[in-house]
């Protein structure tokens, strides 16, 4: 069973930027060929997909509330995927998951992954 540990969170003014990392472990785990996904929760709403990454290849996606703004990389030396993101709006605040173990479906619906971080807040201000 794969482990997530994020961390990059903060609070930051509306147009600053941030990176956010997420570490995965777990006894024999491969990081490579792994759908990696950065959701984001805010209240009132639903877990919403941001950014995914195929680790490998580096294939990536992109909601389109943030396209252009973030960017998803991956460290496979470190087993690690990030997410800076630039241009903060007020709207991006929320908690900020990575996600893994993907099972099937859509990239950007939170049911299809086993295995989560356990968060990271993100405050942009106006």
């Amino acid at each position: 069973q794969v482990q997530l540990m994020e961390s990059g969170g903060g609070s930051v003014q509306a147009g600053g930027s941030l990176r956010l990392s997420c570490t995965a472990s777990g006894y024999g785990y491969r990081f490579s060929n792994k759908w990696m996904t950065w959701f984001r929760q805010t209240p009132g709403k639903e877990r919403e997909g941001v950014a995914h990454i195929v680790t490998g290849p580096g294939s990536t996606f992109y909601a389109d509330s943030v396209k252009g703004r973030f960017t998803m990389s991956q460290d496979n030396a470190k087993n690690t995927v990030y997410l800076q993101m630039n241009s903060l709006k007020p709207e991006d605040s929320g908690i900020y998951y990575c996600a893994a173990g993907f099972r099937g479906g859509r990239w950007y619906e939170d049911q299809g992954y086993s295995a989560w971080g356990q968060g990271t807040q993100v405050t942009v201000s106006s």
